[in-house]
């Protein structure tokens, strides 16, 4: 016979991983010889505490006394287990014969139970299904590794990836863990082999088993063994960098790597301007979401719900530095890594298929490689790039709404040979779809340079730039997100600073829907 085995909520909740728990880990991985992510290792974990609580229960339940089965006979002073009321128990304080014409003779036990109540039990019977049939179970109420880790699992994962970190027996490559002194010794001469090979691939990123086949590995030796040995050897070696995306191991020479991937480009370089975010506007914080730049906090900018594509507006940084910005949204479409902070992958240009190698940089949010593809649609800053998602998690779709070449009237940046500069409707060539607002040709992308060497103070950069672009409004009055797209055609700066500046500073008069006028008499 047996009872639905289950355990408090608060057992989870509560657990802490002991030197046991890891120590029955290694084994199993000893025995499995294979590296495993947490998730699996998670799922060993829960059976092996359910079976060890089980054995506990079982053991309890039978120190109790003698599980009571309506056929026996028993004595007063008894002491009973009852399996068919969850294992409670009791002792017999009396016996007498039952009576029942339709039954032989059977004894009528009374028993007092562990709560103090008494109740009376039918022994001596040689017919009763509870002496033959064990009790079902709904396969419900039985505890499963699966329902435990549906409700526990990320608490659970937590808590073994601290224990497993601090034990030095276990290493970790790519989200996978195997004990230390299972490894391959991967010698200095095989390394530089490995070097060799990626040298030759010209910066093209190649999977472990890629390299493994011209380092000489002994012969015989398990292939996910070799495989995880060689990784983690690579990783703990300067030379080369892990760039694939999350389930994907890819190797790459950090000297092979683009420059703008090991460093930030100087137009996405920002110095942080001190701001109080409480001045911000809710209208404010709208239109700072909807910019998505990679500099706004995430959790301003997150949008809780899955998205399958995003379109952004170019502001000139990324224009010029061949980037997209990865915001909060945005990072939902690209690919992540377990530990690397650089990920190559593949974007696809949803018209042409054109395939673009690029690079995501987690640690500053932003894409790197778009640089040729801006140039070849003869984009400026405030057109609009789509991103989607692609048909595996290794490439990511991108596409400019294109249009007929036409001219058509452009806020238009002029940089004067004293360095000062201006802006002024002009006709200029347009090949793709913009957003009104954040439009701005610039001619020649170097002419700017000097302006951002200058580097002058923040507040007085704004105001320039907002005097300048009055002059080309009839209503002296300029959108917040008109001045943000200006403003980083000189510096670097998101939109929550620039947001709260306007919001501050008396000198900017706010005459509705986020239109701001300078009052001059102030400045």
């Amino acid at each position: 016979m047996s009872s639905a085995f289950k355990l408090p909520n608060e057992y989870w909740s509560s657990l802490q991983v002991t030197p046991l728990d890891v120590e029955n880990l290694h084994t199993f991985l000893f025995d499995h010889e294979t590296p495993l992510p947490v998730s699996d290792l998670a799922i060993e974990f829960v059976e092996a505490r359910i079976k060890a609580e089980r054995n506990a229960v079982e053991s309890k339940q039978k120190a109790g006394g003698k599980s009571f089965l309506p056929k026996d006979t028993y004595q007063t002073g008894d002491d009973l287990v009852f399996p068919a009321i969850e294992w409670k128990r009791g002792k017999v304080i009396s016996l007498r014969p039952g009576v029942n014409p339709t039954v032989d003779d059977f004894d009528v036990l009374t028993v007092v139970m562990e709560d103090r109540s008494e109740r009376m039990f039918a022994a001596n019977l040689r017919s009763h299904f509870l002496n033959e049939t064990p009790i079902s179970i709904p396969e419900s109420d039985e505890i499963t590794s699966t329902s435990v880790l549906l409700e526990h699992g990320d608490s659970i994962e937590r808590k073994l990836e601290a224990s497993f970190t601090a034990d030095e027996g276990l290493i970790k490559i790519a989200s996978r863990w195997f004990p230390r002194a299972l490894l391959i010794d991967i010698t200095q001469g095989q390394l530089n082999l490995a070097e060799a090979v990626l040298d030759m691939s010209g910066g093209e990123p190649l999977r472990t088993e890629a390299i493994i086949k011209d380092i000489e590995l002994p012969a015989g030796v398990n292939p996910k063994l070799a495989e995880f040995s060689l990784n983690y050897a690579l990783q703990d070696d300067d030379r080369f960098d892990e760039v694939g995306p999350a389930g994907q191991i890819l190797w790459c020479l950090h000297r092979l790597e683009p420059d703008f991937v090991r460093e930030v480009p100087p137009s996405l370089q920002y110095t942080p301007i001190e701001y109080d975010r409480a001045a911000l506007s809710s209208g404010m914080k709208n239109l700072e979401a909807q910019l998505d730049d990679e500099l706004t906090p995430p959790e301003e900018n997150d949008s809780r719900g899955d998205i399958s594509s995003l379109t952004i507006a170019l502001i000139y940084p990324h224009l010029r530095a061949g980037t997209l910005p990865m915001s909060a949204r945005a990072r939902k479409l690209f690919p992540t890594a377990y530990e690397s902070p650089r990920v190559r992958f593949t974007l696809v240009d949803g018209k042409t298929k054109q395939r673009i190698p690029a690079w995501v940089v987690l640690d500053h949010g932003y894409v790197f490689g778009l640089r040729e593809w801006y140039k070849s649609h003869q984009l400026i800053p405030g057109s609009l790039v789509q991103v989607k998602r692609g048909e595996n998690p290794a490439e990511v779709i991108v596409e400019v709404k294109s249009q007929r070449s036409s001219k058509d009237w452009v806020r238009t940046v002029l940089i004067g040979k004293d360095g000062g500069f201006v802006f002024a409707m002009l006709k200029q060539p347009i090949t793709a779809e913009f957003n009104d607002r954040m439009a701005v040709h610039v001619p020649d992308f170097k002419s700017l340079d000097p302006i951002w060497e200058k580097k002058r103070p923040f507040e007085d950069l704004v105001l320039l730039v907002m005097r300048e672009l009055t002059k080309s409004n009839p209503q002296g009055h300029v959108h917040a997100q008109e001045l943000y797209a200006a403003v980083n055609l000189v510096r670097r700066v998101p939109p929550a600073p620039l947001f709260a500046l306007l919001e501050a500073n008396p000198v900017f008069n706010h005459v509705g829907d986020l239109h701001f006028r300078l009052d001059e008499e102030t400045v």
